[in-house]
């Protein structure tokens, strides 16, 4: 694995040891990333090893901006996480798993996020694509559900409450895997330096005309994580 920085001039190509595949068969990630005196910065992405895409966000300043979209290793959509200031702020989406007989994979819930919590509406479907729920939250406590089971009939209001509380709970791990795959694939903003005395390689310098005389840099690392869809976007 590599990675490539430009600092005060030069481009600097570090080679970083990739972690080893275990028995049970991890998923390689490539991390596509840069960074700004030493965060994360700009574009992001995580490809598997034959260069599908499968997350796609931006950072400013460290922090989580805009869409984070996450994709299954099949190409089918799993996610759609907006964010504002590196908190939930928009419409989430959640699709499950498999795909439908057009092909695409079914919606699973929309719900509206404000500064991390969700309020306002949301909306979840079965796998069979009928409606399973649509409530009302304002800052993360539910107000009001309406429910359906499987074959469309109406379900009692308890039971639409505490369905819809589990389901949350659920989507709410699922959005958290899906984090922690960001988390754990994030672009290497250390200083080469600071990776050399790690145990890393010594560095290649390579001249670089032109290049860029402040702290940006451009990383791509390899790492392993599982399945998104088995962890999970």
């Amino acid at each position: 694995m590599g990675a490539a920085t430009l600092i005060a001039g030069l481009a600097i190509a570090v080679l970083v040891p990739v972690d080893a595949a275990r028995a049970d068969g991890p998923e390689v990630l490539r991390v596509v990333g840069q960074c700004r005196n030493g965060q994360a910065q700009g574009n992001y992405a995580l490809r598997d090893a034959d260069g599908r895409l499968r997350v796609q966000g931006a950072f400013s300043h460290g922090q989580r901006v805009g869409s984070f979209i996450f994709w299954s290793p099949e190409g089918g959509r799993v996610a759609h996480l907006p964010f504002d200031a590196d908190r939930l702020n928009g419409t989430l989406s959640l699709w499950h798993a498999g795909a439908t007989a057009d092909g695409d994979p079914a919606r699973r819930v929309e719900a509206v996020y404000r500064a991390g919590l969700r309020h306002g509406s949301t909306r979840a479907w079965w796998p069979n694509g009928r409606l399973r729920e649509v409530a009302e939250y304002a800052d993360g406590a539910l107000l009001s559900v309406r429910a359906w089971d499987e074959a469309g009939a109406v379900v009692a209001d308890a039971q639409a409450r505490a369905d819809a509380d589990a389901a949350r709970a659920a989507e709410q791990r699922d959005v958290d895997a899906l984090l922690v795959t960001v988390r754990r694939h994030l672009p290497d903003c250390s200083p080469p330096a600071t990776r050399q005395q790690a145990g890393a390689p010594a560095a290649l310098r390579l001249a670089a005309a032109g290049a860029p005389t402040d702290t940006a840099s451009i990383a791509m690392v390899d790492a392993t994580h599982r399945d998104l869809h088995g962890a999970p976007a």
